[in-house]
């Protein structure tokens, strides 16, 4: 949809694009900022030596320290309100099935909101629930292999440990597979790789939960990456050391189904004032994880200095303020 297209190119065009190519035959900019760099033509950047998990963990142990408490592998199922704030959260250990429950202040969700707001055990108005229900997302899994090595070779003039290709990520256009992405860890951090003389990727498909692919038995799925990789001769099947399958449910919120009556949940969740959307799925919104990250952060000033109006979250990511725009 071109709501989407516009969000992820703001700022490019075709003129930039041209003289970037060009500028960059002269003139490197090598700086860590590269300020005067569109977002989309940046070719370097500042990664988590172990992964953007690494972040994360930071994070909790920074909540654990100041006295927080964290629970893994529970997920929220109800939520009860008294009208305009939520009073209650019922919670499900996901080991053993047990229920809890939590009085809350505030409420950061960022859960799908399709998920969200069949949770609300308040009389949700029926077209919330109906728009809320028709909201649609694209799912994801991903297939890491562990290889001895690659069998395409880095033919660029960029260095790369052990001389391996020199790409992140790369799109698959053939039409004889159904892989749409691959994405190669050893060049975001080789420390994400306990042995540098191995290879780390990451093939990734995108799916409906439920479909074929989705619902392949994990052998299976490792066998067929293994087949789609080596009939595009991007790796011999016998240099393949290990193989994992992690599938992702809603990794992707789409602009489809009932999105665009979206403005009518956002109308009734802003109206609960203790409760705060925030990041991708949160606000049903492709946000990068930059911007997903902000939505919070916003969600926190705006408690702290008491202003009430939640319109500061809701326009991260749009108008001038875009991820995909320098600044």
């Amino acid at each position: 949809p071109s709501e989407w297209g516009a969000q992820r190119i703001k700022g490019l065009s075709i003129k930039k694009a041209i003289s970037h190519a060009l500028k960059k035959m002269f003139i490197m900019d090598s700086s860590i900022g590269q300020k005067k760099t569109e977002t989309s033509l940046i070719e370097q950047f500042l990664y988590p030596k172990l992964g953007p998990g690494q972040l994360w963990e930071e994070v909790a142990e920074k909540v654990k320290e100041k006295g927080g408490q964290i629970l893994m592998n529970h997920q929220v199922v109800s939520m009860k309100s008294d009208g305009s704030n939520i009073t209650e959260l019922s919670v499900r250990d996901k080991k053993n099935g047990e229920i809890s429950t939590y009085n809350c202040d505030y409420v950061f969700s960022s859960m799908p909101v399709k998920e969200l707001i069949a949770g609300l055990e308040n009389n949700v108005p029926a077209e919330v629930s109906e728009v809320a229900e028709g909201l649609v997302y694209r799912d994801f899994v991903t297939v890491g292999l562990l290889l001895k090595e690659m069998k395409v070779k880095n033919e660029t003039k960029i260095r790369t440990i052990n001389n391996i290709i020199p790409d992140n990520w790369i799109y698959i256009q053939e039409k004889n597979v159904k892989l749409g992405r691959l994405q190669i860890f050893n060049n975001w951090s080789p420390y994400m790789v306990s042995d540098k003389n191995n290879i780390w990727i990451g093939m990734e498909y995108f799916c409906t939960e439920g479909d074929d692919l989705w619902s392949k038995p994990d052998e299976d799925f490792k066998k067929f990456a293994i087949e789609e990789l080596a009939k595009i001769d991007i790796i011999d099947k016998e240099d393949v050391l290990d193989s994992v399958v992690i599938r992702i449910e809603k990794a992707y919120p789409a602009y489809f189904g009932s999105y665009d009556r979206f403005d009518i949940i956002k109308n009734y969740v802003n109206n609960i004032e203790n409760l705060f959307l925030i990041g991708r799925n949160g606000q049903h919104r492709y946000n990068n994880q930059d911007h997903s990250m902000l939505t919070a952060m916003l969600s926190v000033e705006n408690i702290i200095s008491g202003i009430k109006g939640k319109e500061n979250i809701w326009a991260v990511n749009t108008e001038g303020d875009y991820h995909e725009e320098k600044n």
